[in-house]
C-alpha cells in the first residue's frame, strides 16, 4: 500500500534515475493503476453479503430434499417389508393387518407412526383401518399394501413453498 509521501512523490516528476526514483516509478504505476480501476476496498464483503443467501437457501434445499428422498426410501423398504410379512402370515396370526402395521414400524423406526396412513387390500377388497381380525387371508390371491406419509418443506425456516405425500404400494401374492 503507497504510503503518503510515495504518492507525492507519484505526483510530481522525479528524474533523478536512482533507486529511490526506479521505487517511486513503481508506486507510481500502482497509484495509477488503482485510481483507474477504482477503489474496490470492501468489494468482497458486498458480493459475499449478496450471494449469501442465495447459496444459504440453496444449501437448505439440498437438505430438505434430502431429508424428503430418505422418507421416502424408507417409506418403500417398510412398505415392501410389510406386504411380505401379509403374504406370508396366512395361518399365522389372527390379525393379519395388525402384524403388516407392527412388521411397518418396525422397518422404519424413524418415520413418525401417527402420520402413516395404511390401506391394506386382501382378496380383492379394501380392509378399512390397521387391524381386520375377521380378514381371511386365501393362497395365491393379492395381498396389497398402500402407506402414504406426509412431507413438509418447512422444518427450518417455517416457510412452506408446499407439501406434499409420499406413497408407496406393494402387492404379494399370499403363500
Amino acid at each position: 500500500m503507497p504510503n503518503g509521501k510515495n504518492v507525492a512523490a507519484c505526483l510530481k516528476d522525479d528524474s533523478r534515475g536512482s533507486l529511490e526514483s526506479a521505487f517511486a516509478g513503481a508506486v507510481c504505476k500502482s497509484v495509477r493503476a488503482r485510481r483507474r480501476r477504482g477503489d474496490e476496498d470492501g468489494t468482497a464483503l458486498i458480493e459475499f453479503a449478496l450471494t449469501a443467501p442465495v447459496l444459504l437457501l440453496l444449501v437448505t434445499a439440498i437438505v430438505s430434499f434430502g431429508i424428503a428422498l430418505n422418507n421416502y426410501l424408507q417409506l418403500t423398504n417398510a412398505t415392501n417389508a410389510s406386504a411380505q410379512a401379509l403374504s406370508i402370515s396366512r395361518g399365522q396370526t389372527s390379525d393379519p393387518c395388525a402384524t403388516t402395521v407392527s412388521a411397518f414400524e418396525s422397518a422404519a423406526p424413524r418415520l413418525t407412526q401417527k402420520s402413516l396412513n395404511f390401506s391394506i387390500a386382501l382378496n380383492g377388497s379394501t380392509v378399512g383401518g390397521t387391524s381386520c381380525p375377521t380378514a381371511t387371508l386365501v393362497e395365491s390371491e393379492p395381498a396389497q399394501v398402500t402407506v402414504t406419509y406426509p412431507c413438509n418443506f418447512s422444518f427450518i425456516y417455517n416457510f412452506a413453498p408446499g407439501s406434499c405425500t409420499l406413497s408407496a404400494q406393494t402387492a404379494e401374492a399370499v403363500q
